[in-house]
Order: C-alpha cells, then sequence, then structure tokens
C-alpha cells in the first residue's frame, strides 16, 4: 500500500528554485534514507510533508487516515515544563481516553444499583477499557522505559526542565517522544545527531523492527547501511532512486554514471558525424551547384536540432591533493600518557591510565557520551590541566588541531587574504595551495563567515598541512558534513603522511581510517590494536565468552541444586521438591539458549576468521567446550524433565 506519493513537486523560497520535478512514492513497511547536499531541501520536503511548509506546484497524496510523525530539529516549550512532560506529551491521547474513564468511575459511584444510568455507563466504561487497552494504555511504563533506556535518558534528565537541556539532551527527548507516538509515518531527520554509539545501534534495532514506514534523513553512512533498504537522492531537478542501502547506491550510482557517461559520447560521435556530413552536402552542393545537396543539408539539420541532446554527466568526484611531504617526520614515539586521572566536583572520568601513540598511527577515541573523550584531548593539547600523571610529546612532534566547531579569528577575511597573510605567502602562492584543497578560481575570494561547514575543515587542514604538522588530533571531524563533504575530508586524511588522534561516532568514518581503536571504559583506557571491524569482533568474541562463562556458572548452581533436592526427605518436603525441580528446570532451559546463543556467535565469528588458521583454531576449540557443556546440560535436563 502506498502511505505518501509525490509527483513532480516545485518549491520556492522567494525567488529562489530550490527544487522541482521530484516525484517518489513511500510504501507501507519502507525504510528510506534521503539523501542529497547540504541546501538541496531535503529538511524543506519533510516540513511539505507535516504541512509547515507550502509549496509551489506538483501533487502530494498521503494515505487517509495516515498519522504522521516528525523528529523536530528545534522546539519549544514553556519554563515549567519538565522533561518528563515533553515524553509523555506522546501519549496526549491515551491520558485524555483515561481522565474519560475516571470520571466515568466517580458517576457510576454515585449511581443506585441497578439504575438505567448505571447500565449505560458501564456499557461505555466497558467500550472506553477496551479501546484503552487495545490503544495501549496499560503498557505506556514499560514502552517509556525501554525508549528511555535506549537513549540513555536517566532518570535525573527526567526531572529537570526541558528548557534547561543542552541541545544534545533535546535532541534526544524530542526523538523519544516522537518513537513513543508510533506514527504509521516516521519523518526523521538526522536522528543520529547526539547519540553516543550504544545509543545509535539501539535505534538501528529498533527502526528495523518498526511497524510503520520511515523516512530518514541522515549523513550516517553506517546507519544508513543498517537500516534503510532504499535511497534517494534530492538534486536540483530529480529524485535518483536506489533500491538498495547506502552501499549499494555508492555502486549504482557509479555504474549508471558510466552508462550515462557511454550514452553521451555515443550521442557525441552521431552529433559530429551529423555536423561532417552536413559540411560535406554544402561543399557539394556548392562545387556541383546542386540544389538537391543543399536540400539534404537542411534535412539534417531539422534532425540534428529535434535530437534531444544528453548533458554530460558529472560524478562530482574532486579529490583533495596534499603534497607527499605535507607532514614534517616526528619520532617514532609520538605520544605518551602515563598515570593521567581526571575528574570533575565528585564525578571522575579517568583513572591512571596510559597511552603511547606511534607514528603514523591512525587511532580513533570511543566511548559513550561523558565519558571523558575531549576532556582527554585537551588534556593532551594542555588546554587543561590533569588532575595526576604527565603527558609527554615526542621528538620532533608538531600537533595540530581541527575542532568539533571550526572558526577562524576574522571571518570577514577572503579565503585568499586569511592563507596569503597566516603562511606569509603571496596570492600565487597561496592560490596553488589552496587549489589541492578544491577552492579554485573565485571560490578563494569566499569571505571566511559564507563557507560551510566542509569547506571551513578543508580550509583549516589546508592550513595546518601546510605547517606540516605530524600529529593531527581532531573531535568529531565529521558532525556537521554532508556526505560528500565527509567523504572529501576521508579522503584528504587517507592521504596524510603523519600520526592521527581522532574522536568520532561516525562509524563509516572510522572504519575508512583508524587502524587503531581506544575505548574508554570505565575511567580506562582499553586499546585494540586493529581497525574499526576487528574491534566489533572482539566485542563480540569478549561477550560469548562472557555468555559462556555465566552459563557454565548456571550449570554448576542447577547440578548443585539437583543434588540439595536429592538429599531432600519425602512426605511434606515432596511439594518443595516438585518446586525446586521446577525452578531448576527453568534455569537450566533459559542456561540451554543462552549456551545455543554462545554457539551461534562463535560459529559466525569462525565464519569471518575463517582465512586466520591461529585464531579459527581458537574458536574451534572454544566452540567445542561450549557444546560439550551443552550436551551435559541436556542430558541434566531430559533427567529433571522425567522426574518432575
Amino acid at each position: 500500500m502506498i502511505e505518501i506519493n509525490i509527483n513532480k513537486l516545485i518549491k520556492y523560497y522567494g525567488a529562489n528554485k530550490i527544487f522541482e520535478n521530484i516525484s517518489f512514492s513511500i510504501k507501507t513497511g519502507d525504510r528510506v534514507g534521503l539523501i542529497g547536499k547540504n541546501g538541496c531541501g531535503k529538511t524543506s520536503l519533510i516540513k511539505i510533508l507535516m504541512g509547515i511548509e507550502d509549496y509551489q506546484g506538483g501533487d502530494i497524496n498521503i494515505r487517509k487516515g495516515a498519522d504522521i510523525g516528525w523528529l523536530e530539529q528545534v522546539a519549544t516549550y514553556g519554563d515549567h515544563v519538565s522533561t518528563m512532560d515533553v515524553i509523555l506529551s506522546a501519549f496526549d491521547d491515551l491520558f485524555h481516553l483515561r481522565g474519560q474513564l475516571k470520571k466515568l468511575e466517580q458517576r457510576m459511584s454515585a449511581h443506585d444499583q441497578g439504575s438505567k444510568g448505571l447500565e449505560k455507563d458501564l456499557e461505555s466504561y466497558g467500550e472506553l477499557t477496551a479501546r484503552y487497552e487495545l490503544e495501549g494504555g496499560y503498557e505506556v511504563d514499560t514502552r517509556v522505559g525501554k525508549i528511555t533506556s535506549g537513549l540513555k535518558i536517566s532518570d535525573q534528565l527526567k526531572e529537570l526542565k526541558f528548557n534547561q537541556l543542552s541541545g544534545g539532551e533535546k535532541t534526544r527527548v524530542l526523538l523519544a517522544k516522537t518513537l513513543l507516538e508510533e506514527p504509521d509515518i516516521l519523518l526523521l531527520d538526522e536522528p543520529t545527531n547526539h547519540l553516543d554509539l550504544p545509543s545509535v545501534e539501539w535505534l538501528e534495532d529498533f527502526l528495523k523492527q518498526y511497524k510503520g514506514s520511515v523516512l530518514i534523513i541522515s549523513h550516517d553512512r553506517y546507519f544508513l547501511d543498517n537500516v534503510v533498504k532504499r535511497i534517494i537522492e534530492l538534486e536540483f531537478d530529480r529524485a535518483n532512486i536506489y533500491e538498495g542501502n547506502y552501499s549499494y547506491y555508492t555502486l549504482e550510482k557509479e555504474r549508471r554514471f558510466l552508462l550515462d557517461l557511454k550514452y553521451y559520447q555515443n550521442q557525441q560521435k552521431k552529433i559530429d558525424r551529423m555536423e561532417d556530413q552536413i559540411k560535406r552536402y554544402r561543399v557539394w552542393g556548392q562545387m556541383r551547384d546542386s540544389e538537391k545537396m543543399y536540400k539534404k543539408a537542411k534535412e539534417l539539420e531539422k534532425r540534428l536540432e529535434k535530437l534531444e541532446r544528453v548533458e554530460k554527466p558529472r560524478l562530482y568526484n574532486r579529490k583533495v591533493r596534499l603534497n607527499a611531504d605535507s607532514a614534517g617526520r616526528s619520532g617514532r614515539i609520538v605520544l605518551e600518557l602515563e598515570g593521567i586521572s581526571k575528574g570533575f566536583s565528585e564525578e571522575k572520568l579517568l583513572e591512571d591510565v596510559g597511552l603511547t601513540l606511534f607514528y603514523q598511527d591512525s587511532a580513533c577515541i570511543l566511548g559513550e557520551n561523558g565519558t571523558g573523550k575531549t576532556t582527554l584531548l585537551r588534556i593532551i593539547l594542555d588546554e587543561i590541566g590533569a588532575d595526576g600523571g604527565s603527558v609527554r610529546v615526542g621528538s620532533r612532534v608538531k600537533i595540530g588541531y581541527l575542532p568539533q566547531m571550526v572558526s577562524f579569528e576574522d571571518e570577514d577575511m577572503t579565503v585568499l587574504d586569511y592563507f596569503a597573510r597566516e603562511h606569509g605567502v603571496s596570492y600565487g602562492a597561496a592560490r596553488i595551495q589552496l587549489s589541492k584543497a578544491l577552492f579554485y578560481g573565485e571560490e578563494v575570494n569566499k569571505r571566511i563567515r559564507s563557507l560551510s561547514g566542509g569547506e571551513r575543515s578543508r580550509l583549516k587542514l589546508c592550513s595546518l598541512t601546510f605547517d606540516q604538522v605530524n600529529l593531527l588530533i581532531l573531535d568529531e571531524p565529521t558532525n556537521h558534513l554532508d556526505i560528500d563533504s565527509r567523504e572529501v575530508l576521508e579522503q584528504t586524511l587517507s592521504e596524510y603522511e603523519g600520526t592521527l588522534l581522532f574522536v568520532s561516532h561516525d562509524r563509516y568514518f572510522i572504519g575508512k581510517l583508524a587502524d587503531k581503536v581506544i575505548a574508554i571504559e570505565d575511567r580506562d583506557l582499553k586499546v585494540y590494536k586493529g581497525d574499526y571491524a576487528y574491534y566489533r569482533r572482539e566485542l563480540e568474541r569478549l561477550e560469548a565468552m562472557e555468555m559462556a562463562t555465566n552459563t557454565r556458572g548456571d550449570l554448576a548452581r542447577t547440578k548443585s541444586l539437583g543434588k540439595a533436592n536429592e538429599n531432600k526427605r519425602p512426605g511434606r518436603q515432596s511439594l518443595a521438591g516438585a518446586r525446586g525441580r521446577g525452578k531448576a528446570l527453568g534455569e537450566l532451559e533459559a542456561g540451554i539458549e543462552e549456551k545455543e546463543q554462545a554457539i551461534r556467535q562463535v560459529t559466525k565469528m569462525m565464519n569471518e576468521h575463517n582465512d586466520d588458521v591461529d585464531k579459527l583454531q581458537e574458536l574451534y576449540s572454544e566452540r567445542q567446550t561450549l557444546e560439550e557443556d551443552l550436551e551435559g546440560e541436556y542430558k541434566e535436563w531430559e533427567e529433571l524433565s522425567s522426574s518432575h
């Protein structure tokens, strides 16, 4: 069933046309990613669907009765409204229904037994109660707990006034409210902003199981890969549809580009042949004084005029080019942290942590929000002091820093003026360097204040690499960048010759760049000496091992309980013994299920490591142990079942 159908939509802001000829549809249960360059009209399109903004042409048809929900980027509430009030506003209709039930209860208590009014109110009460139950009235607390827990909205946060929250906290609260509303069509604009990795992964699982249709604007490519089944790429004059996730989109877009390029080249050859033929007919007509040749030339010209010419396709894949020697050579050890501790008030963030960073490492710092990632960077940059420990910077190390929000001292300067003055070079030399960062022609005359987030990052990186920094520290560098800008940044940093240390929640970005993952866990640093895929596999392996250990503990407790039951006397103790066996059966069945899950997890890891003999042998031994334990549990279960 089609939930939304959009046909040849046109949108203006004043005299500026934002987009035209936009057509696509969303069906029941679809998971759709809406992507495109910043400023192409993605958020405007969602506001049009919500009825917040108008449009100047085309048609929009929404299924009759369909409920649409939208994650607002900005929302205002009164100063008295608490965070919990905002969350619970998702259930306004249910609470209204609950109020009606309470009024009926009061009226019924005032009626005389057997009166007609009582019978009528009882009938109404039964109908409202059935509706209240059907709409999930008795599950409100459970649903609120599940979603606020997944989005890390603490009890303390719920008690605060909404207007006291930070921007990121407000986004999480509004996301919780939107998800709790469970609309038929869910519109999400950058839902992963301000979420840490565990919360993003929770949201992925939630949306994959969501019953309605979902349209998501996101620059998080890993998130799009995991959630959506269709990509809509918004351009000025069209909406390109790709029936797959983001990875499929990248491959299919290149394939379509090559087909379009071939078609364009063939048409150009055809046009060239026709133009050559027209010239020859005219020459022959002039040489032979032949009206027939002139006539043929005119006929061919008319055919050429009617030919619908295709534009040359562009892949927009410009590359940043840094000098091979853009990073000066440092010593082997770039950075050493020893015994670093840091806390604020009563809260301890880091406790006696150590870290060694080597030349040309590309290390990503991961951790949940509030665990001290940015604090650690600020200690390294000497912006704040540690409570204890030391930071030693290696020989010939020159540090450069790219913050979350890139700013410049004088933003009224042009890009060209800034670079020339900052580095004391001529305009000609500055233009050469800026062209390597994709600032061409008149782009160098842009005022810095008018630059996008991606352009600011490119300008700052161009400046830092020109200074030959060899330790580049970045804090959430992809925040506020569209996908094209993120890919340009990735390509720039992948060619960087120095050492990288960065904080990021962008798993696609981490997967492209990191060869070492530093996780902040329990106020300590745990280093995983591999890329992001290795880090994820290690987490899964450790989780499987922990599950197996817990299962063995459950089995030992179950056996102990079984022996205790055997020693119990018959008679008055028989009922207690039966109950004990019933409990043991339940515990054993839960243990068997966990053990089977652990075996499946280890088997999955064996498939992923089938080219690593040592790893495979280790996993094989682990699976054998798990299977032997499982066999013992099956026998134990059979014995308990037969005696139960």
